[in-house]
């Protein structure tokens, strides 16, 4: 029997609504993280996990990669993904 596919959607705080679907995989939270370039230039890095822990994890580099990258400023937000039957309008 196939796996049932929804929509998954993800509502961050300042606004932000990111569909992913349909799909049939198990993602329970999505991530991001908006990072400010040395150039003041803004870019975006998004994902979705199976678990929390998971998306918890993505943190734990995430220092580095500013260093690495020379970013100026960073932020990192997790979100509980809803999951519907049908597609948002």
């Amino acid at each position: 029997m196939a796996k049932r596919r929804r929509y998954l959607t993800a509502r961050l705080p300042d606004g932000y609504v990111k569909t992913i679907g349909p799909t049939a995989s198990p993602f329970t939270h999505y991530w991001r993280i908006v990072a400010t370039l040395a150039n003041g230039k803004t870019e975006v890095f998004w994902g979705h996990t199976a678990t929390l822990a998971e998306a918890k994890r993505k943190r734990l580099a995430l220092d580095d990669a500013a260093r690495q990258r020379g970013w100026r400023d960073h932020r990192f937000e997790i979100v509980a993904l809803e999951a519907s039957d049908t597609p948002p309008e």
